[in-house]
C-alpha cells in the first residue's frame, strides 16, 4: 500500500508540482538534495550558495502551489561551510517548514525535522546530541523524558522516505485540495432519489477523517453516481442497473469501479457502449472486480487520461 501511495505521489508532483513543466522527483533523494545540498570543498570565508534549477527547487514548488513563500525562508538559501552550522540551519529550516504546514492544517505531528535531513547531516545531528539522553532503536531500555532516537542508516532511510512522502501528501492536502469549491457541485435537491440517502455534511468540524474539501468530492461522487447509474447501465449486459449506494470513503466504496465509471461517463458518454456496459454491476468475486478495474483502466487509456496507470 505504501509503495502504491509513494508511486502516486511521485507521479502527481512530477507532472503538476512545478510551474514550468515536468520535473521528475525521487523520494526522498531529490527532495533532500534540493533543500539539503552539501558542499564540502568551500573556502572558509565563503558561504555555499545552492545551485539548483531556478524553477525546479523544493521551495519553488511550494511557492507555485501555495502562491506565497514560507516566511523567513528564501527560495535560494546560503549554507554555512561548517558542517555543524550547516546542519543547524537545515534543521531550523525543516522546523520552520513543518510549523508552517501545520499552521495551514497539515497533520505532521509524527514528523521530526531531523527525519528530513540528508544521512550525513543526520549523523552530525546525532553526534551533536550525544551529550543528551539517548535511546538506541536497538536497545530495549525505556527512559523517562523526551528521548533522542539514534537510527541505523537503513532505518533512517526508511523513516526519511516515509516522512517526505507524508510531507508531500499534506502539501497536496492543504494547498491543492482547497481549490475545490462547493460552488462547482450541482444542487442535489433536484434528485428526489437522493433524499433517501443520508447527507454528507461539508462543515469544517463535521469529520475527523476527511477535510471539508474531501467531503465536497464525496458529495459530488454521490450526486454523479445516483444521476448516471440508470443511464450508464440501462442496457447492461452483466447484471442490470446497479443498486443505489451511499459513498462515504475513497477506498471500499470505489473498489468495484462503478462509481468512477459513472463519473467518467458523465463527461465521456461515448465510452458507455464501448466500455462501461460490459462491467459487472453487482460484482461478487475478485475476478469480477478485476474485470471492472481493467475496463476502467482501458477507458482511461482511450481518452489519454491514464498518466501512470498500467493494465
Amino acid at each position: 500500500f505504501f509503495q502504491k501511495t509513494l508511486s502516486a505521489v511521485k507521479s502527481w508532483f512530477t507532472l503538476f508540482g512545478w510551474s514550468k513543466g515536468q520535473n521528475p522527483i525521487s523520494v526522498p533523494h531529490s527532495l533532500r538534495r534540493d533543500v539539503c545540498i552539501v558542499q564540502l570543498t568551500v573556502a572558509p570565508e565563503k558561504n555555499f550558495q545552492r545551485k539548483v534549477d531556478k524553477d525546479k527547487g523544493f521551495y519553488e514548488m511550494l511557492l507555485h502551489l501555495n502562491g506565497q513563500p514560507i516566511p523567513g525562508i528564501a527560495a535560494s538559501q546560503s549554507l554555512p561551510p561548517d558542517p555543524v552550522q550547516r546542519m543547524f540551519q537545515l534543521h531550523w529550516q525543516h522546523s520552520e517548514l513543518l510549523s508552517f504546514l501545520r499552521g495551514q492544517g497539515a497533520y505532521l505531528s509524527h514528523v521530526s525535522p531531523e527525519f528530513l535531513l540528508a544521512p550525513e547531516d543526520y549523523e552530525i545531528w546525532t553526534e551533536v546530541n550525544t551529550g543528551m539522553r539517548v535511546v538506541s532503536m536497538r536497545g530495549s531500555g525505556k527512559l523517562s523524558g523526551s528521548p533522542i532516537f539514534i537510527l541505523e542508516h537503513k532505518t533512517f532511510e526508511t523513516i526519511s522516505k516515509r516522512s517526505w512522502t507524508d510531507v508531500l501528501l499534506q502539501i497536496y492536502k492543504v494547498f491543492v485540495l482547497p481549490r475545490i469549491s462547493s460552488r462547482t457541485v450541482p444542487d442535489t435537491s433536484s434528485l428526489e432519489s437522493l433524499h433517501s440517502i443520508p447527507g454528507i455534511k461539508s462543515e469544517p468540524l463535521s469529520s475527523n477523517v476527511y477535510s471539508r474539501y474531501e467531503r465536497t468530492i464525496l458529495i459530488w461522487l454521490n450526486k454523479q453516481y445516483e444521476k448516471n447509474r440508470t443511464i450508464v447501465w440501462k442496457d447492461s449486459q452483466r447484471g442490470g442497473i446497479p443498486p443505489m449506494r451511499w459513498i462515504v470513503n475513497f477506498d471500499q466504496d470505489l473498489l468495484d469501479g462503478l462509481v468512477l465509471a459513472a463519473q467518467i461517463a458523465a463527461y465521456c458518454p461515448y465510452l458507455i457502449p464501448t466500455h462501461f456496459i460490459k462491467m459487472y454491476t453487482n460484482p461478487a468475486t475478485q475476478e469480477q472486480l478485476l474485470h471492472n478495474s481493467l475496463i476502467l483502466v482501458k477507458s482511461l487509456h482511450t481518452i489519454n487520461l491514464d498518466i501512470d496507470i498500467k493494465v
